[in-house]
């Protein structure tokens, strides 16, 4: 089978680092699977890889939207896995690095559709719900009928989400109750940097110590005056949310800054939760976390 080599974890636990550094070994590309490097001027709060940090190692799905633009899972796979598939039909080892588990699953397993025959009257009656309703809405319903299945898919993957009501509406048996799982597309091998759980807070609470210092605060302010509208679903990342409220209601910076870092620490725990689930991932210590033993466990 091709095979891809995934690194990923929790925030601030130095994923960038060790993806450049096995990239440089293998002489290979690196795929970013970070649902807000993506978009194009959210640099400091993304904590957005420098060109020095990149060390000449091309990076992919970094800048590549609009932040005025929605994105989501679906959209994600059908730009980086052709990306992915490049990289394997030349003979590289594509390198994803991200800490958005979503949208790792999206390339490295092909979810199955479930076997109950298409219906156009009833995706379409889902369509209109979501015009009408919304999105949140829309998983809602899912999360009634299927909460099985709504635990494994993302709010914003709504072309899943209508199939798995669609299924049920056709079916009347759960898309989870059907053996399609999770179909992997290549042999992978994941690796994530393991810090105890106090020294990974001190790292997340430097990086966002460092992000005020390099202006964060002026980035918000810059974007908006972009014309990104505070309701863009760039703006509610973790960083810029904060930042929006603070300049609303308050003048309290250090007031904001303690509130990124609470909330930054429970998305690095969500994301800890989430990658232990990823089968045959392989924890390292911060002391083991080298591209040399990463390429042990690859075999290469």
């Amino acid at each position: 089978m091709k095979k891809v080599l995934v690194i990923c974890g929790a925030t601030a636990s130095g994923k960038t680092k060790l993806a450049v550094d096995c990239a440089l070994k293998l002489n290979t590309e690196v795929v970013s699977a970070d649902s807000q490097l993506i978009y194009k001027g959210l640099n400091i709060g993304t904590a957005k890889p420098t060109p020095e940090e990149m060390r000449g190692v091309r990076h992919h799905m970094i800048d590549v939207v609009d932040p005025k633009i929605g994105f989501n899972v679906g959209d994600y796979r059908e730009t980086a896995l052709p990306i992915v598939e490049n990289l394997l039909k030349n003979g590289k080892t594509p390198v994803i690095c991200g800490g958005t588990g979503f949208y790792i699953n999206a390339l490295l397993f092909d979810f199955g559709y479930g076997n109950a025959t298409a219906n156009a009257q009833i995706r379409e009656k889902y369509a209109r719900f979501l015009e009408e309703n919304g999105k949140e809405a829309l998983f809602e319903k899912l999360e009634k009928v299927d909460p099985a299945t709504a635990e494994k898919l993302h709010v914003n993957d709504v072309k899943r989400v209508i199939r798995a009501l669609e299924i049920y509406e056709v079916s009347g048996s759960r898309k989870s109750e059907q053996s399609d799982g999770f179909i992997p597309r290549y042999e992978y091998t994941a690796v994530a940097i393991d810090y105890p759980r106090e020294e990974l807070y001190n790292r997340i609470d430097s990086r966002v110590d460092e992000m005020f210092e390099s202006g964060l605060v002026e980035e918000v302010k810059r974007l908006l005056s972009h014309g990104i509208d505070e309701n863009c679903q760039s703006m509610q990342a973790i960083g810029y949310k904060e930042v929006l409220a603070c300049l609303k209601n308050c003048d309290n910076h250090s007031t904001m800054r303690d509130i990124i870092k609470l909330n930054t620490r429970h998305y690095a725990k969500r994301q800890i939760t989430f990658f232990k689930k990823l089968n045959g991932i392989v924890w390292l210590k911060p002391e083991d976390a080298t591209a040399d033993r990463v390429l042990e466990i690859l075999n290469l």
